[in-house]
């Protein structure tokens, strides 16, 4: 207990939050490591790039897009979002008033406006209701080619609208998922709701052995049950609230902790708070160090332990001497599991 309390501790003294030593003990034996993506591996600030009015081209129809694209997204908690919120506001464009808001999670969202039943959402939202055309295909695939991310507005069985976004990955996450690789992590993955060409952009932008792309909630829990049947103990990272089942699921969940949704902190394990997946690699090597203390205390007490009952019948020992080896085999094995609060050389302060 001592050793698993000072290695908690050392945790917390980094910003990582573990929910409980049993977690903090089955981090260091995780083989695989599933990211979300927006706001995850990336900075979760998406900003608006291009907004695109499809069919007539008339003036004003790309503030008419942003303004009823806004409207929906005001009701909505997604980054990309509030990325829609924030450029109509910056453009001057006040969103419409929306009503009757329904949520489809890990596809968007949907609202009446002025009597009308408009959509906005992703690809397969689009392809679900069957509304995808040929101007909109060629739209999405120059822009998906690039890494961008698409939110599309639609109505009466046709979109009508397009919204170009862009997220950068976080500063130093390519260095976080080498040290994992070589922190013993077998398989590294990007699990996202975007399209698979955003999907793989990102992956081979931070060095991920394999993306996922185009998944609901429920698909990133059948993705990390496969990956705990085939690999072994699997840890999910991720930060919405579309990510909980999925962090629920996993050997290991991992919230982070500023960016993070209440849902996903509540449902996960760990949390990072200072959102820096750099600690990741951290917390397996403290996870495998505490193992190791924990080992060496038991073995140490269990061998001295075996040597006095060996000595006993030969006269060697005595009741004071038995004493004092007990007391002091608690007490180097206290020493010893308080040696886990202490920095690991070359680890992050």
């Amino acid at each position: 207990p001592v050793t698993i309390v000072s290695g908690l501790a050392r945790a917390t003294r980094s910003g990582i939050l573990f929910k409980g030593g049993l977690h903090l003990e089955a981090i260091g034996g995780l083989k695989v490591m599933a990211f979300d993506k927006t706001g995850t591996v990336t900075e979760g600030r998406p900003a608006v790039t291009r907004v695109v009015a499809l069919g007539p081209r008339t003036e004003g129809a790309e503030a008419e897009v942003l303004r009823l694209a806004a409207g929906i997204e005001a009701r909505s908690e997604h980054p990309l979002a509030a990325a829609v919120v924030a450029r109509a506001r910056h453009s001057g464009v006040e969103p419409a008033p929306a009503e009757e808001f329904t949520s489809l999670p890990g596809k968007g969202a949907a609202a009446t406006i002025a009597g009308k039943r408009y959509y906005v959402g992703n690809h397969r939202l689009f392809e679900d209701l069957g509304w995808c055309s040929p101007e909109l295909e060629q739209q999405l695939e120059g822009l998906e080619s690039q890494g961008g991310t698409a939110v599309i507005l639609g109505e009466g069985g046709q979109a009508v609208g397009l919204i170009a976004l862009a997220d950068q990955p976080r500063p130093g996450v390519r260095l976080a998922v080498a040290a994992l690789k070589a922190a013993g992590v077998r398989r590294t993955v990007l699990l996202t709701g975007d399209n698979q060409a955003t999907a793989r952009a990102i992956a081979e932008a931070v060095g991920l052995d394999e993306h996922r792309g185009q998944l609901l909630p429920e698909d990133k829990v059948a993705a990390v049950r496969e990956y705990v049947g085939r690999y072994g103990p699997t840890g999910m990272v991720g930060d919405g609230v579309n990510d909980a089942p999925a962090l629920a699921a996993a050997t290991v969940g991992i919230a982070m902790g500023a960016a993070g949704s209440d849902a996903a902190l509540e449902t996960a394990d760990v949390a990072l708070m200072s959102d820096d997946l750099g600690r990741l690699p951290e917390a397996i090597a403290l996870s495998r160090r505490v193992q190791r203390l924990v080992r060496q205390n038991i073995a140490f007490a269990l061998l001295l332990k075996a040597v006095f009952m060996a000595l006993t019948p030969f006269g060697l020992t005595t009741l004071w001497l038995a004493v004092v080896a007990d007391m002091g085999a608690s007490l180097l094995v206290i020493f010893n599991g308080l040696r886990a609060l202490r920095a690991q050389r070359g680890a992050r302060a």
